[in-house]
């Protein structure tokens, strides 16, 4: 293994290096994030496919990501591959004393990420949690550390009333006001979904998916995208009431 780890490390350093690719050797680490990222989302599909072989891949090319960023940190005189992977054993050590220590139960997760947050000096609950995630997890991120703190609803009837009220805001609010309404109505149905212990991303993503097969079979009964878009509303939505009933 640590044979093939080198050879992906020296792959990289000869990229980077006064002769390698010029491509890569342009790159920042902010104009590589967008990729990391994007390998990311390519990891989670392909275990949604359950298509292993393409999962090997995938985590290569998120892997590669990691070395990417590695090596320019290296280059800039902060941190190399090593320190990377000696930091995430450090903590994963750490946050399981009952299999590295002395620990005789499992800790608390969270409370063990709490006190790391804490010895870094934050000064707010919602201090960690990434701008750069996409709206709907972070969302439900800066939730659940405002529930840490006390601050949520004891039941679902809250925040359903809460959804209730935004919206009737949106619904009245001027023109330069809707896209503030908007955001807060979604925020307040992120809480409601989180009420009843569903995780948002997940809720969310299970419903595009059934969205599309749905369309997609519309589609078909109606002999392709351009002959169903050619169909009044009527008939389109009574396309997909038979799409529904023929379900299981």
């Amino acid at each position: 293994m640590s044979e093939q780890l080198d050879r992906l490390l020296s792959i990289m350093a000869r990229l980077r290096g006064p002769s390698g690719c010029d491509w890569d050797r342009a790159q920042t680490f902010s104009t590589i994030a967008p990729y990391t990222i994007e390998e990311a989302y390519e990891v989670a599909d392909a275990i949604e496919r359950g298509d292993m072989d393409d999962l090997c891949g995938e985590l290569g090319d998120l892997l590669f990501q990691v070395v990417f960023h590695a090596r320019m940190a290296e280059e800039a005189g902060h941190f190399a591959f090593i320190d990377v992977a000696r930091a995430i054993a450090d903590k994963m050590e750490a946050r399981h004393p009952h299999i590295f220590g002395e620990a005789e139960t499992s800790p608390d997760w969270e409370a063990l990420k709490a006190a790391e947050r804490t010895l870094k000096g934050t000064q707010s609950a919602l201090d960690g949690v990434a701008t750069t995630l996409p709206a709907l997890l972070r969302a439900e991120k800066l939730q659940r550390r405002a529930t840490r703190s006390g601050f949520d609803w004891p039941d679902p009837a809250g925040p359903a009333e809460k959804i209730v009220e935004e919206v009737n805001e949106l619904a009245e609010a001027p023109e330069d006001k809707r896209a503030e309404e908007a955001g807060d109505l979604l925020f307040a149905a992120v809480n409601l979904v989180r009420a009843y212990g569903i995780a948002p991303e997940d809720a969310l993503r299970a419903a595009n998916i059934k969205f599309e097969r749905r369309f997609r079979a519309m589609e078909a009964l109606a002999g392709g995208h351009k002959a169903f878009a050619a169909l009044s509303l009527d008939e389109q939505e009574a396309l997909w009431q038979r799409v529904k009933a023929a379900e299981p």
